[in-house]
């Protein structure tokens, strides 16, 4: 309740604020808000160390998205809330980012094109390979199961690591998970950029496949829709079978050290990391079916 009043006395409302609790975050507390002129998001959260996460730089990134013309206005933001104008549409599911692979890409192209040209201020670098190492020391050092069952993946990271192709360095989302998609019945908004950053397009595009369970089929079509080309068999096509493998086990890891720092009612992150561990297998196998053995 406390949190609630605070949201309600705001003073970016222009009249009486109406909360509804917002179901589906897995990190961060949320209404949808009504002040009897607009509606609009509440996005409740402080910095979380442990996930890299710092509010400062998630929202100028999301106020440059806005700019980009990808996300709803940035309206207000004080520490541990920003106020995002809401978007009266449909949470996409897993299986509609498969459906909509070419307006998704068209969403990457512009976010990895143009969103920096409209940052200010200091930004974070999204490396997946960096985080995992960093999860795998976080859960290290808590002594739990989860951490050594993330260490038995570490042997193949650099291998990871060292298939990536050089790019370009653009800006990514990097938490392409269907729920941060809306479809307002004209076009996709892109929403949440707590790990927008500075990185290549690889990591986006392979965490898109991995979050939307993607077949070969679905993976070839992306990167032809996106880098405009055949890219099969070539040095992209392995650096994307590498980082799907790290995207997926970056979640994974994502979940075991948030089941340990993060509490967010009905969320489950044992279960999140499960699914994403039987993801990397099944991503890993592909790579070494398509291209032979990942050792460091």
């Amino acid at each position: 309740m406390e949190l609630e009043a605070r949201v309600a006395a705001l003073p970016c409302w222009r009249g009486k604020a109406k909360l509804e609790p917002l179901q589906g975050g897995l990190s961060n507390t949320a209404f949808v808000v009504d002040d009897g002129i607009g509606r609009y998001v509440a996005r409740c959260g402080g910095d979380i160390p442990v996930h890299h996460v710092f509010r400062d730089r998630e929202r100028a990134a999301s106020a440059a998205a806005h700019a980009a013309g990808l996300s709803p206005e940035l309206v207000y933001a004080e520490p541990g809330i920003m106020v995002i104008g809401h978007i009266d549409g449909r949470t996409l599911a897993e299986s509609d980012l498969r459906t909509n692979i070419e307006r998704i890409a068209r969403i990457l192209a512009t976010c990895n094109g143009e969103l920096a040209r409209h940052l200010t201020g200091p930004a974070n670098a999204f490396w997946a390979f960096h985080v995992i190492r960093d999860y795998a020391r976080t859960l290290q050092a808590s002594e739990g199961e989860s951490g050594r069952e993330l260490a038995k993946y570490l042997t193949i990271v650099d291998a990871l690591e060292a298939g990536q192709a050089p790019l370009p360095i653009v800006f990514g989302h990097h938490d392409l998970l269907a729920s941060n998609f809306i479809d307002d019945g004209k076009r996709l908004w892109l929403i949440d950029w707590e790990y927008g950053g500075f990185g290549t397009a690889m990591f986006d595009l392979a965490n898109l496949a991995s979050n939307g369970n993607f077949s070969p089929a679905d993976d070839n079509f992306l990167l032809e829709t996106y880098f405009r080309e055949s890219v099969r068999d070539d040095d992209i096509g392995r650096s994307f079978d590498a980082m799907k493998v790290g995207s997926a086990l970056r979640e994974a890891a994502w979940a075991m050290v948030s089941a340990i720092h993060l509490s967010v009612a009905g969320v489950d992150y044992r279960a999140h990391a499960a699914t994403y561990l039987a993801r990397t297998e099944a991503a890993l196998a592909r790579y070494v079916d398509k291209h032979g053995s990942l050792a460091a």
